[in-house]
């Protein structure tokens, strides 16, 4: 009998596997530098909508006003992704090849949307490990519901909840594992606002992760 605690892992992207906050960050700042005249939004307000489709940030907005903002975000962004500014975390790339090396499905649910995403999954040699993926256009309802964990797990062939594993590192990541039925891991080294990651912690992860290279060990009692 397999001595694996899980069948299938899946990891958020942003902030979990690449080190991509300040690149969000400086996304908004572009996207709301074309209106000086709007109101100011706080980065811990910009912070929270981490993990969520972009539509949902600037939806607080009139529909002409989102769409434009929505459109400077990702002309920046994508031209920053093309130069290849994005990076792992280190160590993530090493153990998700242990994982794969030992029979692991694993998968990338997102809330990007998939031309963003596969830059960043094809040139940092994710897509080498990677069995399969959800983006946040791929039309079923976003983090916190649970739709996009199942939906990942489905792909992969795993309808067994209990043995499966979303890696993250926000609030909608956690929420989105518990509407789903399967575990959740939080990594340690999120860059979210520590009042985020105390309430994450509070809702008492089944994993914590202090580093990149704890990954290969999680999904038995002992290293791989």
């Amino acid at each position: 009998m397999s001595d694996l605690l899980y069948d299938c892992i899946l990891y958020d992207l942003d902030g979990t596997l690449t080190d991509s906050i300040p690149l969000i960050m400086d996304s908004f700042r572009y996207a709301y530098a074309a209106f000086p005249g709007l109101p100011p939004r706080s980065e811990d307000d910009l912070m929270s909508y981490i993990g969520k489709p972009l539509e949902t940030s600037f939806a607080v907005h009139d529909e002409e006003t989102a769409k434009i903002l929505l459109d400077r975000y990702l002309d920046y962004n994508h031209e920053k992704l093309h130069e290849g500014i994005l990076e792992l975390f280190d160590g993530i790339l090493e153990s998700v090849r242990k994982i794969s090396d030992a029979g692991v499905k694993q998968g990338i649910v997102t809330a990007k949307r998939e031309y963003a995403a596969m830059i960043t999954i094809g040139k940092t040699g994710l897509s080498e490990v990677m069995d399969g993926y959800v983006f946040g256009d791929d039309g079923c309802p976003a983090k916190p519901a649970g739709d996009p964990v199942i939906l990942g797990a489905s792909k992969l062939g795993i309808s067994d909840m209990s043995r499966v594993l979303y890696v993250g590192d926000a609030l909608p990541d956690i929420e989105c594992a518990r509407n789903a039925g399967c575990d959740f891991a939080f990594v340690r080294w999120s860059k979210m606002p520590k009042a985020e990651q105390d309430l994450i912690l509070s809702m008492e992860p089944e994993i914590i992760a202090d580093s990149p290279k704890d990954l290969s060990c999680i999904i038995r009692d002992s290293e791989l």
